[in-house]
């Protein structure tokens, strides 16, 4: 009898190892940037070994691709997962803008990425297949939500499904982008849990009032 464990055990320790690996990549990078992190540590801080990693994942370089492959993946699986159905158009994009919002000041890891990633202006996203159309699933959404408030007659004609994506991103994005900076020059943390329901409320009415605005 073999002293082996079953194959799919060691399947399930693979995953979790590797899932493992991702979470404190994620956490090393974001905090450090793609030059300050180490894969040694990053190995150290797992039950893992940084050839281990490198048998995962091929290197650096793939880890870090990895780890914005996942953290992109889990904003536009909440975006696809937004249920607008029987909402008006107005309603449908403000509950898409305050999902979006959510999101962001809940991930502030993501955010860090996504800052560290135009830094190196982009130079490793675009070497992911994975990430090549990750942006069309929110784009096809808006435009959907855009095409109904213009046959209701309710937003204007010139909207464009991109523009309004960028206009709600920047907004979730700032809180924690800027929250040091910010809430030196002016006193004001703009993640405050206080505030938190000012600034979604706030967010969801720009966007309404930039699409109900006539041209």
């Amino acid at each position: 009898m073999s002293d082996q464990p079953p194959k799919n055990s060691r399947l399930r320790d693979a995953v979790r190892t590797q899932a493992e690996i991702l979470d404190v990549a994620t956490r090393e990078f974001a905090e450090r940037g793609y030059a300050g992190a180490r894969v040694d540590e990053i190995a150290a801080l797992t039950r893992t070994t940084k050839r281990m990693i490198y048998y995962y994942f091929g290197g650096k370089e793939q880890l870090y691709i990895k780890v914005l492959e996942r953290a992109y993946t889990g904003i536009r699986e909440a975006e696809q997962a937004v249920d607008v159905t029987g909402l008006d158009p107005a309603e449908a994009i403000r509950h898409l803008a305050e999902l979006t919002f959510d999101h962001h000041t809940a991930h502030a890891d993501f955010i860090r990425l996504v800052s560290i990633e135009n830094i190196h202006r982009a130079e490793h996203l675009v070497k992911s297949e994975t990430l090549a159309k990750a942006g069309t699933p929110v784009i096809d959404l808006i435009s959907g939500i855009l095409a109904r408030g213009r046959e209701q007659g309710v937003f204007r004609d010139d909207t464009d499904a991109v523009d309004v994506h960028m206009m709600i991103s920047s907004f979730a994005v700032f809180p924690v982008a800027n929250q040091y900076t910010f809430g030196t020059l002016f006193g004001r943390d703009p993640l405050d849990p206080e505030r938190r329901a000012h600034y979604r409320r706030m967010l969801g009415d720009m966007v309404v009032a930039y699409l109900s605005a006539r041209s």
